[in-house]
């Protein structure tokens, strides 16, 4: 089993309008409500991928009530804890073949509800091999809170997939309880270096990888966007290519490529594998318009297009 944890999940609304203009009335054409955080589109990724799953962390209201209906109507599996507060929507405005989004901060979480949650949580975690930890931390949880859900994992020998950026990323690095595998992009580590990222200095870049700060922390991929990945494994550095495609959206693609990590690792296949698994992920879901959501029907044409090359 795969868990995944969205602390800060919310209901992710998409309006398609064509032409969009400030201080006027819109008309949308179309109008998506899907059950979204950055977990919460592993999820749906892991799940149509025929990967057995089971999603936590808070939810409150009526739209917690809406997005673990929607859950349950896609028939994934989920184990949250009820919160007084309400989930959160994320509002993403479609136009002109670009994205303006409109993010809510989201819910209290009461010191009670967060020991209600740790109480719990050594239970899911019995169940599972793979955990994903995703997203931002919601007002009211320590900075330290993932930090203890790391630890706890660690007591099971449970993997730890981790990903989110900024202060919560280096709050993460910082403590004493290492995740099996992070996934910054090549800005996130420029910021935590100070340096820019560029593969064209190869040496600089596999440098920059093994400082103290990431010790201990089998896998890291980095994202490069179009320009595919450059991957750490143990002591093994990777350069990823990846196909030239047709970008619907790339909201989401993240989300997705982590879920493709996080199968390939449930299964305990090679290298190779594990990252053209993720990778493929990350692309087919930029060719589709809704976010955490793939066509698996194509995955075998681009994971054959993908190049990992040990460098």
């Amino acid at each position: 089993m795969i868990l995944t944890v969205t602390l800060n999940p919310s209901i992710d609304i998409s309006y398609l309008v064509p032409d969009f203009h400030l201080d006027q009335v819109q008309r949308c054409q179309e109008v998506h409500k899907v059950a979204g955080g950055k977990g919460i589109n592993v999820t749906k990724v892991l799940h149509q991928l025929g990967a057995p799953v089971k999603a936590t962390g808070f939810l409150g209201g009526h739209f917690g009530d809406y997005l673990a209906d929607k859950l349950s109507q896609a028939n994934i599996q989920h184990d949250f804890i009820t919160i007084s507060d309400e989930t959160r929507q994320s509002i993403a405005i479609l136009h002109d073949h670009q994205q303006t989004e409109i993010l809510e901060s989201g819910p209290l979480i009461s010191p009670s509800e967060a020991q209600a949650f740790l109480k719990h949580f050594p239970h899911l975690l019995a169940e599972c091999q793979i955990l994903t930890l995703s997203g931002s931390l919601p007002k009211g949880l320590s900075p330290e809170f993932y930090q203890e859900l790391i630890s706890l994992a660690q007591q099971e020998n449970v993997k730890v997939l981790f990903d989110s950026s900024g202060q919560t990323l280096i709050d993460v690095l910082t403590g004493p309880a290492r995740p099996f595998l992070i996934k910054p992009n090549d800005d996130e580590i420029s910021q935590i270096t100070g340096r820019p990222f560029n593969l064209d200095q190869l040496n600089q870049c596999k440098a920059d990888l093994n400082i103290p700060l990431f010790a201990d922390i089998e896998w890291l991929v980095i994202s490069l966007g179009a320009d595919g990945a450059f991957i750490k494994h143990r002591n093994q550095f990777y350069r990823v290519s990846i196909p030239k495609i047709e970008v619907v959206s790339p909201v989401g693609s993240g989300d997705a490529t982590v879920a493709g990590l996080a199968w390939a690792l449930h299964q305990a296949v090679d290298d190779d594998v594990v990252i053209k698994t993720g990778m493929t992920c990350g692309i087919l879901n930029t060719m589709q318009a809704q976010t955490g959501h793939i066509d698996p029907q194509y995955f075998d044409q681009i994971y054959k297009q993908i190049r990992v090359e040990a460098v």
